[in-house]
């Protein structure tokens, strides 16, 4: 066994890693860049070294500069993670040429599983299910063009390397084709270094369902069951789930054995994932094979009892798999939902910046928080925003989703946006609870993009009880001050009158034992709780029932979050109540002639000049920010009046752009 390896990653994957090989007993090195020099990963492994400047591409994809910390430090092998070198065939080669393990399979099979042409005429010859198209790179755009209209309508383009959602593009007619081939290339030449592109027909409402591999280096190769992928937005997976609630047994089983083709073809070692798509009828197809750990392996650790990364590091030190596939069971049932640092109210706009408040809900026996980052840290404008991977485990499918739905509750961030509203909502939205989606649920339910009307809209009573409860306690704390004439002391009164969404609601507040008893439209609630001042969280019961509620506290109001719903509420006296009825709101500013920066970032392009007249829908820039490209278009119809940056120029959130007559 290893007495040291190095892990060329960071954020998550990289904590998870090096948690995997503590456990075992094995010295850790981390590497890490300018920007991750106080980073989660540095500070949990035995030691770090400081490969380069913030960018990945100077830093985290320098195979030279990893190799040479491995020399530096005696690390013997190196455990890649996903992404950045993960699958590259060249830096597995250098490895080997310096003495040092590749934590991953081996050269051959990262070459021809990498590259989705060659791994597409390797499946055709292991007997595995394919989906028609093109069998080479394209040409250019209109080359994509010509053989779209040979395959038929609609077309996938995508990055013949990489994966991730990066450098794919759909397609419906020879407009979208064209502009898909030239957005999906500079992303897969900004991610991967690699732009060649392929073109393959796509399939109408289909599941994304990938089988999970592992092989070691005498022969052996099993298949650990599948997950669910199927919510996505943008091609990029949101929530996963092992096992699928779609599959049967006799399909399970055809897709194992289809991937253990597959892998035995290439002579694979290690772990491993054969994607597929399946069609309503469950007929399946195979789409790529990534040759590396997944960003949802722990659904499938969770309903194994397998650690995946133990048993990547036992086979590279070239130990057999401790199990046969008749020992391979499902137990129980998994959910993983991915928080990022965007805002799902502003079409999901990366966020950066500093974590000002970060409070991951307890992990127990059936939750786990797999992330890399901490409260004071900072998310970075170079990487991508993932903050942590929230994974829940349950008997069956209703129980995970219960306590999905209790830790997004209880999951607090502040400082950077994030998709929690979004993740709540998917996980009460009918589909998803009825097992009923696929690839284009989000694409079909959210089609102008996510907004605070879409998310679910639960009884009010518990936000306007929680509200009482909470200011009846302040008011109490606050009637006790000392030095108060006697006689004359602060009374709190009963009754107050909750404000939420302009609707006024008249309460009345009494104590209780354990904490206040709530009258509202008649029927009086029983709210219990030990909450105190100063908590973000408040948990307890409302007629018995649990709920969790955050707690934001902002001048005279509070900001309350459940379920993924913000309410902002005022608790006043009944006259003050009546006085609010004449206060006068401020305007927002009016911001139409300008073009904002919707998030900090690189400023790809500027497609117009001063004094041009634009068109609504015309493009007016493009913005890049963690590996993605966000086209800026004009709302409507006008003349550009003046441009303050040019392309190449950095920017903040809401710098303007240009302005317009």
């Amino acid at each position: 066994m290893f007495e040291k390896i190095l892990v060329a990653n960071r954020g998550e994957i990289a904590c998870r890693v090096l948690k995997s090989a503590r456990k075992m007993g094995i010295k850790t090195v981390a590497v890490y860049s300018d920007a991750d020099r106080d980073a989660l990963h540095v500070r949990m492994a035995d030691e770090a070294v400081h490969i380069g400047a913030s960018p990945s591409t100077q830093s985290y994809l320098l195979q030279d500069r990893i190799i040479q910390a491995c020399l530096d430090t005696g690390a013997q092998a190196v455990h890649p993670g996903y992404g950045f070198l993960s699958e590259n065939a060249g830096f597995c080669e250098a490895l080997a040429k310096a003495g040092i393990v590749f934590i991953g399979p081996n050269t051959h099979a990262i070459e021809a599983m990498g590259d989705k042409i060659t791994s597409k005429k390797l499946a055709d010859e292991a007997g595995v299910n394919t989906i028609p198209g093109y069998s080479g790179v394209l040409r250019d755009a209109e080359h994509a063009v010509e053989e779209a209209n040979r395959i038929g309508y609609p077309v996938m383009l995508k990055a013949s390397a990489g994966g991730g959602g990066k450098g794919m593009r759909i397609a419906r007619d020879d407009a979208g084709c064209r502009d898909g081939f030239a957005r999906a290339a500079n992303e897969a030449r900004s991610s991967f270094g690699d732009d060649r592109i392929l073109v393959e027909k796509f399939i109408e409402e289909p599941r994304h369902i990938e089988i999970q591999v592992m092989a070691d280096s005498h022969g052996n190769v099993l298949y650990l069951n599948e997950r669910e992928c199927s919510l996505q937005r943008r091609h990029q997976k949101v929530i996963e789930e092992a096992p699928s609630p779609f599959l049967d047994q006799e399909t399970r089983k055809q897709m194992g054995e289809q991937a253990v083709a597959l892998a035995k073809a290439v002579d694979y070692q290690s772990a491993g994932t054969v994607e597929f798509i399946v069609d309503p009828q469950r007929n399946f197809y195979f789409l790529e094979m990534n040759t590396r750990l997944q960003v949802e392996h722990p659904v499938t650790e969770l309903t194994t009892g397998l650690d995946l990364v133990e048993l990547m590091i036992r086979v590279a030190a070239g130990e057999k798999l401790p199990l046969g596939q008749e020992q391979v069971g499902i137990n129980g049932w998994a959910i993983e939902a991915r928080v990022y640092a965007e805002d799902p109210f502003r079409n999901f706009l990366p966020s950066t910046g500093r974590l000002v408040y970060y409070r991951p809900p307890a992990e127990s026996e059936h939750v786990r928080v797999d992330t890399g980052v901490y409260e004071g840290g900072e998310v970075s404008m170079f990487y991508d925003p993932m903050i942590a991977k929230l994974i829940t485990y349950g008997d069956n499918r209703a129980e995970a989703m219960a306590h999905m739905r209790s830790a997004l509750d209880r999951f607090i961030i502040r400082g950077v946006s994030n998709n929690i509203a979004f993740l709540s909502a998917l996980m009460a939205h009918p589909r998803y609870v009825e097992g009923n989606i696929s690839t284009n649920m989000i694409g079909d339910e959210y089609p102008e993009g996510f907004h605070p009307e879409d998310l679910p809209h639960e009884d009010p009573v518990i936000i306007i009880a929680v509200a009482a409860a909470i200011v009846r306690r302040y008011r109490d704390r606050a009637a006790c001050i000392d030095g108060q004439l006697r006689g004359h002391e602060r009374r709190v009164p009963d009754d107050w009158v909750v404000v939420m969404n302009g609707e006024y609601h008249p309460v009345s507040v009494v104590a209780a034992e354990g904490g206040y008893d709530v009258e509202y439209q008649g029927k009086i609630h029983a709210v219990r709780s030990d909450w105190t001042f100063g908590r973000r969280l408040f948990a307890g019961t409302i007629d018995g029932r649990e709920i969790f509620v955050q707690v934001e506290r902002r001048n005279q109001t509070y900001r309350l979050s459940r379920g993924g719903s913000q309410s902002d509420v005022a608790i006043l006296t009944p006259r003050a109540a009546e006085l609010m009825h004449y206060m006068p709101v401020k305007a927002p500013p009016d911001t139409s002639r300008h073009l904002l920066a919707p998030m900090p970032g690189l400023l790809v392009s500027v497609a117009v000049e001063e004094g041009q007249e634009v068109k609504a829908g015309e493009e007016l820039a493009v913005l890049e920010a963690m590996k993605m490209e966000n086209t800026l278009r004009a709302e409507r119809n006008g003349i550009v009046a003046k441009i303050h940056f040019e392309a190449g120029a950095s920017l903040e959130v809401d710098d303007t752009i240009m302005e317009f007559e």
